[in-house]
């Protein structure tokens, strides 16, 4: 990635007022004319046959839009977390099943090794990672376990001479069954519950693991999410991150970064339904003129313009926060509180306004090849995963009751 300030004409008023700065508005215009040369043409094929595009990943590195948060010492960009949002938002815009994949690679597993790994295993996984050469996952969840995902985890890993023996199952990981490289939780100590996990690099060819399922799903179809299975897999020592049974704290601050790097996922997808939502109000004639001439279709544009600005700002605003905390503590606190804000607003809003995107399309937005219909079919997943809107209002009421 590089940067040069735009002139201030060629910054639309919400970039003025939302803080991007010259070179944040070239790094999100630079990413958004990747995206729609590189990434567009593969969405439809991606939705219709939940097909992997195998070459994006090592385009999308070869451009520098992996390893944005990694020192170049470690062949990244050296830019931090509100930059990747940018990245994402850009992504989300264009395509949105494989801007997922991205930030379940970029956010879930690389940052996360950045953030906790020693200097051995960063020098061993995150140039790889950063490369697009290797596909990154994060396994966390379990079956019979949601949002309760530390209490109720079951998996262990029990140390045996130089390597430790796993045993269970992951549900819902995104890219789990294209992942070359894992962040995986087990428990290494029964007695002592949720405080008894610890966190695992997994390379995909160790004996014992596999991919059980690849899972079919309503959105975000292409975006690859599997079943894993661990059956005595045997993974080096070297590979534990962190201290033995401190895998709660490295799981708590991702969760953290986890949610605010949803909302600019949100974020992209709301702005392509207005913009697409748009040209067909200008486009689509009804009574002899266009549909945006009836006050209703202006009603329903004017509601979405308001609701995309409002989570630009909130979801800024999170991004910021954490980009700035990111090193301090998290998985409390007022950057706990602001995360899970900035998700449930922007999950929630995009929902009214993919809900209002298919209004104005009518019946081409009910058909499952539209893009629209695309669009909404992506609503639910972002208000379910990294802690459903009910878990989101828990921490934000427990957060502002512990003041």
């Amino acid at each position: 990635m590089s940067a040069s300030s735009p002139p201030l004409a060629a910054r639309s008023a919400a970039q003025i007022f939302s803080g991007l700065s010259d070179e944040e508005v070239f790094l999100l215009g630079e990413a958004d004319r990747f995206a729609r040369a590189e990434l567009y043409s593969l969405a439809q094929r991606m939705d219709d046959d939940e097909w992997w595009p195998p070459e994006a990943f090592a385009k999308i590195g070869a451009n520098g839009y992996f390893g944005i948060t990694a020192p170049e010492t470690l062949s990244g960009a050296g830019a931090d977390l509100f930059t990747s949002g940018l990245v994402l938002q850009a992504f989300a815009r264009w395509n949105h099943a494989l801007a997922l994949s991205w930030v379940a690679h970029e956010n879930l597993c690389l940052h996360n090794l950045l953030r906790n790994a020693n200097a051995e295993q960063k020098a061993r996984y995150v140039p790889r990672l950063a490369s697009g050469k290797a596909v990154g996952a994060l396994g966390l969840t379990e079956p019979g376990a949601g949002s309760d995902a530390l209490g109720s985890m079951r998996t262990t890993a029990v140390l045996d001479g130089d390597h430790y023996v796993l045993n269970g199952n992951k549900i819902y990981i995104t890219n789990g069954a294209v992942a070359d490289v894992l962040l995986v939780y087990a428990k290494t100590d029964k007695a002592l519950g949720s405080q008894g996990i610890s966190a695992f690099i997994v390379d995909k060819d160790a004996p014992g693991f596999g991919v059980a399922q690849k899972l079919r799903k309503m959105g975000f179809r292409g975006s690859q999410t599997a079943e894993l299975v661990f059956d005595n897999c045997r993974v080096p020592a070297a590979n534990l991150v962190g201290a033995e049974n401190a895998g709660v704290k490295v799981v708590m601050s991702g969760l953290d970064l986890e949610r605010a790097m949803i909302a600019p996922l949100c974020l992209g997808i709301a702005e392509r339904a207005l913009e697409l939502s748009l040209d067909y109000a200008r486009t689509r004639e009804q009574f002899g003129k266009p549909i945006a001439s009836f006050q209703m279709i202006q009603d329903k544009l004017a509601q979405m313009y308001v609701w995309v600005e409002a989570m630009r700002l909130f979801t800024y605003q999170a991004l910021r926060a954490a980009s700035a905390l990111e090193n301090g503590e998290m998985g409390r606190g007022e950057i706990h509180k602001l995360a899970a804000a900035s998700v449930m607003f922007a999950a929630n809003t995009m929902n009214s306004v993919l809900d209002q995107a298919v209004q104005i399309h009518g019946g081409s937005g009910y058909i499952w090849e539209s893009e629209v219909n695309r669009l909404y079919r992506a609503i639910k997943l972002l208000e379910i995963g990294a802690g459903t809107t009910e878990v989101r209002k828990l921490i934000i009421s427990g957060e502002m009751l512990r003041g």
